[in-house]
């Protein structure tokens, strides 16, 4: 059955191309591949009266779910604000994990969790489940439950394998190609590297 948004998600993808936060074009990626999209949720965060709406229809997702957090924690740096506005309208604490020199996640900063709490993770961007699942990796050494993870944007395609509930806003499809293979470099588009200026982008027709 074809993907039908709702009209919140229209609207979101609206904004989110308004502030360049979602753009179509030609990109290389950190990883080397390319790719016809990329994702930049910093630049709709930046806004808060487009924040607030946003994490709002996210909590309410979280409570028609009938989940009920008692702490929100999101990766730094993409899920920090994504988990203190979310933390906000679900009306808990929000922590923040970051890596240590070993690279390794963990919570500083003297925050801490007690066994048994329930637990929200937030991300901007969930795209392969990786990072969330360190995260959840993580918070259950602590011996806390992990009731799901809740973004604005579902880049997965429905291929993760996380173990606990995925709450997003938008799914999108985003391909990505071996640069000797991207069908983008054959139409002669030249590859972008995000974090470019946006009206250096060439768009797809």
């Amino acid at each position: 059955m074809p993907y039908a948004p709702s009209a919140f998600q229209t609207q979101f993808e609206q904004q989110l191309r308004g502030e360049d936060a979602l753009l179509s074009g030609h990109f290389r990626l950190s990883s080397g591949l390319h790719s016809d999209t990329y994702v930049q949720c910093a630049r709709f965060l930046r806004r808060p009266e487009l924040a607030a709406p946003a994490l709002a229809e996210l909590a309410r997702l979280i409570q028609e779910a009938g989940l009920q957090p008692d702490v929100v924690v999101g990766p730094a740096m993409g899920g920090v604000v994504v988990s203190y506005e979310l933390a906000r309208q679900l009306g808990t604490p929000s922590l923040f994990t970051e890596r240590d020199a070993d690279t390794k996640m963990v919570l500083r900063r003297g925050f801490t969790l007690d066994p048994g709490q329930k637990i929200i993770i937030a991300e901007d961007v969930v795209t392969t489940g990786k990072s969330t699942l360190e995260v959840a990796a993580v918070l259950r050494q602590m011996g806390v439950e992990v009731l799901g993870v809740a973004c604005l944007i579902d880049r997965t395609g429905g291929r993760h394998e996380l173990d606990f509930p995925l709450f997003a806003l938008l799914p999108v499809q985003a391909a990505t190609y071996q640069p000797e293979t991207c069908p983008l470099c054959a139409k002669g588009l030249p590859a972008v590297k995000p974090g470019s200026r946006p009206d250096a982008v060439p768009a797809l027709a």
